[in-house]
């Protein structure tokens, strides 16, 4: 068959899908996918809390570049993602890709990392944002009730958001965004009006600074910050003009939070000056950024900032549970789960199903972490989001691949810099950063080996069950088989 046979055969089934009542449909702009991929990312979380850990433990005044490399990377890699959507026009971001270049099982393998990533890094933000609130509770002079009581109040609220319509969790997502954005912003024009710490320079993108500390660790942070943004594909069925849409969001959120994250870790430098960055982090990372709005915006800043890190951190929450409930349901069309993950509501058109599973799963893992006594920040947020950094790194380096092979094996004509230097690239990139990944993981999950070789078997165990359930889908199903990479984008 031809290209454009397969892309009309692939719509045939799309459409037969919205038939059976459980294909996802909407009319999602450019504006709110890039919303709800931005709020994953957490931009005031990564800011506040990332940032001075990267300073501390990474390069110091060098982590701007980083995050700029990261940009750079991630908006090749999203060069070969968008040119391969557009012959094949599905739902399903990775697993999706990875299915027709690289063949089915490896591609449902895919599918189950795609899950274990962003349930992990939601459990991570669970436990960060249970802790922060009982702190501020505690600082304001209320009583101290656990942290886990808050966590499990929070997936109460995102369970009904995300059983609900999705435009509904865009907007709540809109409106929290611009609010973190702002303040991070203003903060950043009070810091380059008053001159910083010791007048502004370009210090942080210096090879010396670069290069400084542990630059490897400070580029762990700086992708771990952009975990999210692939996901627009992931929206495609509920997409006004997916075509269109789906590319256009994809650079626009990589394009924005590379700029954002770059911008505000270079003003953070230059507020306390770049040789004395790495002592103020080590004197109090947690409120490093409340100190500095303070000092530079007014107490009523600082304030502010410790508010809308909370909402931050609720909308990365809500960001993400959508995304994970959307892989479930994709992944129910090819048996791969429980057919009823598969369901959609008659008037919400959400995957409500696959919502109270996943608001399920987010309880039970508060319940767990809580019985096991885990600090909520140094061990549940540290541990899970080393987890999924590791994660979306092999995800976007098995899809970069199989983008690569996919245009080769079907002898695609496209020009030389979107078919082979683009993503070549970002291939190459993308390698070298999980090579630093894998190489500092115990220091990123907090300095447990033995820690460190479990969590990645668990990255590794995710993709050897999807590849076995493949291959006994194969063998049982046959027909099911030969349909299963678009049965599981059949979303």
């Amino acid at each position: 068959m031809t290209n454009a046979a397969n892309v009309g055969a692939l719509s045939d089934t799309s459409t037969a899908s919205t038939a059976d009542g459980r294909s996802l449909r909407g009319s999602l702009g450019v504006g709110s996918i890039v919303f709800m991929v931005v709020a994953a990312a957490a931009p005031l979380t990564v800011v506040g809390g990332g940032v001075p850990i990267a300073f501390l433990l990474g390069n110091g005044a060098g982590v701007p570049t980083m995050f700029l490399v990261s940009a750079v990377v991630l908006l090749l890699f999203s060069v070969g993602l968008s040119t391969m959507a557009r012959y094949i026009p599905r739902p399903g971001a990775f697993f999706t890709y990875v299915g027709y270049g690289l063949g089915r099982p490896l591609g449902l393998g895919t599918a189950y990392l795609a899950l274990l990533t962003y349930t992990m890094i939601q459990a991570a933000v669970y436990g960060y944002i249970g802790g922060s609130i009982q702190s501020a509770i505690v600082e304001l002079g209320g009583p101290s009730i656990p942290w886990w009581v808050w966590s499990l109040a929070v997936v109460a609220i995102t369970g009904i958001l995300g059983y609900r319509d999705i435009e509904l969790s865009s907007k709540v997502l809109g409106v929290l965004l611009i609010a973190e954005i702002g303040i991070v912003l203003l903060m950043n024009i009070a810091i380059i009006i008053k001159g910083g710490d010791s007048g502004l320079s370009a210090t942080s993108f210096t090879p010396n600074a670069v290069f400084s500390g542990s630059p490897g660790i400070g580029l762990m942070f700086a992708v771990a910050g952009f975990i999210g943004f692939e996901a627009t594909a992931i929206f495609r069925s509920e997409a006004r003009d997916p075509d269109r849409t789906i590319p256009r969001a994809t650079y626009a959120a990589v394009i924005l939070i590379g700029v954002f994250y770059t911008f505000s870790s270079w003003a953070l430098v230059e507020a306390w000056g770049p040789d004395n960055v790495v002592a103020a982090a080590a004197k109090d990372p947690a409120n490093m950024i409340m100190t500095t709005a303070e000092n530079y915006l007014g107490g009523w800043a600082a304030v502010t900032v410790h508010i809308l890190l909370l909402t931050s951190l609720f909308a990365c929450i809500l960001s993400f549970h959508n995304v994970v409930t959307r892989y479930q349901h994709s992944m129910a069309s090819a048996t791969a789960l429980p057919s009823k993950l598969g369901s959609v509501h008659p008037r919400h058109m959400s995957p409500h199903i696959s919502s109270l599973v996943q608001t399920i799963t987010a309880a039970a893992l508060v319940v767990i972490f809580a019985a096991a006594q885990l600090d909520p920040e140094l061990q549940v947020f540290s541990w899970f989001s080393g987890v999924a950094t590791l994660g979306i790194v092999v995800l976007m380096a098995l899809t970069c691949l199989a983008v690569l092979t996919y245009f080769r094996v079907h002898s695609i004509k496209l020009n030389a810099w979107t078919g082979i230097i683009a993503p070549g690239l970002g291939m190459i990139g993308l390698v070298g950063i999980l090579y630093m990944v894998v190489s500092n993981f115990t220091t990123l999950i907090g300095g447990s080996s033995t820690l460190a070789y479990i969590f990645i078997a668990m990255v590794v165990a995710s993709v050897v069950i999807g590849v076995v359930q493949a291959l006994s889908i194969r063998k049982r199903n046959p027909e099911g088989y030969a349909e299963l990479t678009d049965a599981i984008s059949a979303s």
